[in-house]
Parts: C-alpha cells; sequence; structure tokens
C-alpha cells in the first residue's frame, strides 16, 4: 500500500512538472512588447508611458491623492514632457525581453518623500467608485508568504484591439498564482477633483511605450 501511495505521487508530481513545462514553453514564444519604434521592451530600461490617445492625459506619473502616502500611479493632466518613466521586470527571473501577456512589475523610477517603493500595487476597491485603484508599494515576501500575497505587483501588457504597438495593462497575475481565481481586470483613468488616476473596472486606456 505504501509503495503505490508513494508511485501515485510521484506520478503526479510528474504530472505537475509536465503541466509547468508546456506552460513555459508555450509562454516563451509570446511576442515581445514594441515601444514606439518598435523594439521589443527590455528588463531594467526606463520607458515613459503615455496614452495612444490624445486628450486623455499625458504621461504616467505619481499622484497625491489625499496629501499623505502613498501616492497612486496616475496621469499628467496634459501632454508633455512632465512624468516620470518605469522599469519593467518579468515575474521569470531569466527573462530579459518583456512579451504579452505575462506578469510583469512596474516601478517608477523616482524618489520620493514616502519611505516606500514605487512598484506599482492593486488597492482595495474604492468604496465610492467601487473601482480598484492602482497604488505604490512593495508587498514584503517571506517564506510563510502564500504566492497570492505577492500577486497585487504584478500586471501584464496585453496588446489592444486596434493600432500598432499599442496595448493595455492588466491586472491578472496567473504566473505568479496558477492556482488562484482572481477578479481580474483592465486599466483605465479616472478622474478624482482634477487628478487623474489609474485604475481597473471601468473604461480602458490603451497605452504606448516611449523609451526615456
Amino acid at each position: 500500500m505504501k509503495l503505490m501511495r508513494s508511485i501515485g505521487t510521484l506520478s503526479c508530481i510528474w504530472l505537475v512538472m509536465a503541466i509547468s513545462a508546456i506552460a513555459q514553453s508555450s509562454n516563451d514564444s509570446l511576442p515581445a512588447v514594441l515601444d514606439t519604434t518598435g523594439q521589443a521592451l527590455e528588463r531594467g530600461v526606463e520607458y515613459y508611458i503615455k496614452p495612444a490617445i490624445t486628450d486623455n492625459g499625458g504621461r504616467f506619473t505619481l499622484i497625491n491623492r489625499n496629501d499623505s502616502c502613498p501616492l497612486y500611479v496616475g496621469l499628467e493632466n496634459v501632454s508633455g514632457l512632465d512624468g516620470f518613466p518605469v522599469t519593467f521586470t518579468p515575474f521569470v527571473e531569466e527573462e530579459t525581453v518583456i512579451r504579452e501577456n505575462r506578469d510583469t512589475k512596474v516601478v517608477f523610477s523616482a524618489e520620493t518623500t514616502c519611505v516606500q517603493s514605487t512598484a506599482w500595487k492593486l488597492d482595495e476597491r474604492d468604496p465610492e467608485t467601487e473601482r480598484r485603484l492602482i497604488v505604490t508599494g512593495e508587498i514584503v515576501v517571506d517564506e510563510e508568504n502564500q504566492s497570492w500575497r505577492r500577486a497585487g505587483n504584478y500586471f501584464k501588457l496585453r496588446k489592444a484591439d486596434v493600432g500598432d504597438n499599442i496595448y493595455n495593462i492588466e491586472w491578472c497575475p496567473t504566473e505568479v498564482c496558477p492556482f488562484c481565481r482572481f477578479i481580474c481586470g483592465t486599466a483605465g483613468g479616472l478622474i478624482e477633483n482634477g487628478k487623474r488616476l489609474l485604475a481597473l473596472d471601468g473604461s480602458v486606456l490603451p497605452v504606448v511605450f516611449e523609451r526615456a
């Protein structure tokens, strides 16, 4: 009986490893995310994010929403040279190219008065708007944390339906936690007290990436 249980356990482990290998192979064939010049986005390189359609605000920036920390992810009100660049870090450590539909951490290249990371993080649902805002801050992970706890720091870049090198930003970190059931969402703009914030569960904001 113990032998049969051991064989069953080994078979289960082999099946999980085989499925993971197939998924990894499939993900490796995904196309790279492209910047405005048609070049692939690379790990650690700085890029500005801005709306693909004019009159939807300017470059992405840090927003002081409540005159306190943490700072939120948002957009400049008008197009121009303001805003902060970001860097992308794939969840898969050996990846150097940012690929479509893969979990990626986004971090502003900026120093702030808030003593915290400028990594993007999914916030709680706002009780007034019923939308989930994107805030900044690093989720601390230790050996006791399960994968879903760090999922809030990872986003996906998905090709938009129209236009060249235009993408949507989504939150659905299935690589971080393949067995989790997330309420996924696509990011769009939310105007609050004259400030443009980035939030899920509403209008969609297609974006482009411009190398800094």
